[in-house]
């Protein structure tokens, strides 16, 4: 019998969605399977690391070789299982720092991470093979700005985001020139770079990719339908929005998305989860952006689409971990 492997699943982070990245991370501790992992929740917050036991008594984690003493007992980890959407979690700062220690984990690499995370490069990158986005326009704090300018390249109506700041916070839809300023400033309480988009009138999807079982593997794609003007942190997380697992795409459409995510996930040379989000104009998928640490709630898309797939959580969660374990070997 092998000993059970101990795993850290690590939690919060720095960003407004830590509550939800709390819930996933709890999801993942209560779905492991306990006869072959012994589930650690780590909590990482900016003024403390702490592993909370099932008493909710925490323990600071030893950064310099993230250990936990427990009574006489030093905790080391087998394995870290990210559950940490935004920062540090999604933009490559706790995979450098488990890079260095040597300490496998189930997301994407360090450059991988931080790339995905800002809108703007990530799509600069996968320009030169054939992807397609929207028309932008990018302003950093400081700029002047230019309204005529900006509504010339990008039309109305557009959409103003906060370039690195995931789960929808910074969001605003614009639909008349005198909005914009306002619109800017609500990004830019949010990050320092900005991302103004043009809006792209069809159907959006958001298509899951992970390694499973040593293959890339597209999961059955989920259509997004937001009650609300635009799939916003309301209708991504308080139930506003319907989402329809699988899409429905044409066959042609259908095609082309899932080998279009396949490609940005092995360009980008992508390990772990992901969920690609894209709209279709004129039939053509327009990709919007990458997560490299999806919700993993029972109300997440990734989940509800490997659900699809006929793939049990337990069965994602574990095949994670022994992808990341893998690697190492």
């Amino acid at each position: 019998m092998h000993t059970k492997k101990n795993i850290a699943i690590i939690m919060g982070g720095f960003s407004s969605e830590y509550e939800i990245s709390l819930k996933s991370g709890n999801v993942v501790y209560e779905t492991l399977d306990t006869s072959k992992y012994n589930g650690y929740r780590i909590h990482i917050f900016k003024d403390k690391w702490v592993y909370v036991d099932a008493n909710n008594a925490e323990f600071p984690v030893n950064k310099s070789d993230f250990s936990v003493r427990v009574a006489n007992r030093v905790i080391t980890f087998d394995c870290v299982f990210n559950a940490i959407h935004g920062s540090p979690g999604e933009d490559g700062l706790m995979q450098g720092y488990f890079e260095l220690l040597n300490i496998p984990h189930t997301s994407c690499g360090m450059y991988q991470a931080a790339l995905t995370d800002n809108k703007r490069n990530c799509l600069s990158v996968l320009k030169p093979y054939g992807i397609k986005a929207a028309e932008s326009f990018y302003l950093n704090l400081g700029d002047a700005i230019n309204e005529t300018d900006i509504i010339n390249k990008v039309g109305l109506p557009c959409f103003v985001k906060a370039n690195r700041a995931g789960s929808s916070f910074g969001i605003t839809k614009v639909y008349k020139k005198e909005d914009l300023q306002n619109a800017i400033d609500v990004a830019f309480k949010e990050d320092d770079e900005i991302i103004i988009e043009a809006f792209l009138d069809g159907t959006e999807v958001s298509v899951g990719v992970i390694t499973y079982k040593g293959e890339t593997k597209v999961l059955p794609i989920t259509e997004i339908i937001s009650e609300n003007d635009f799939f916003d942190y309301e209708a991504k997380y308080l139930g506003k929005s319907q989402e329809i697992t699988p899409a429905r795409l044409s066959k042609e459409q259908e095609d082309k998305v899932n080998i279009l995510a396949k490609k940005v996930y092995e360009v980008l040379k992508m390990k772990g989860f992901s969920r690609t989000e894209f709209i279709f104009k004129e039939g053509e998928p327009y990709l919007l952006e990458m997560n490299t640490v999806p919700g993993l709630t029972k109300e997440s898309i990734l989940p509800q689409q490997a659900a699809a797939a006929d793939i049990s959580l337990e069965d994602l969660f574990d095949n994670a971990i022994k992808e990341a374990l893998k690697q190492t070997t």
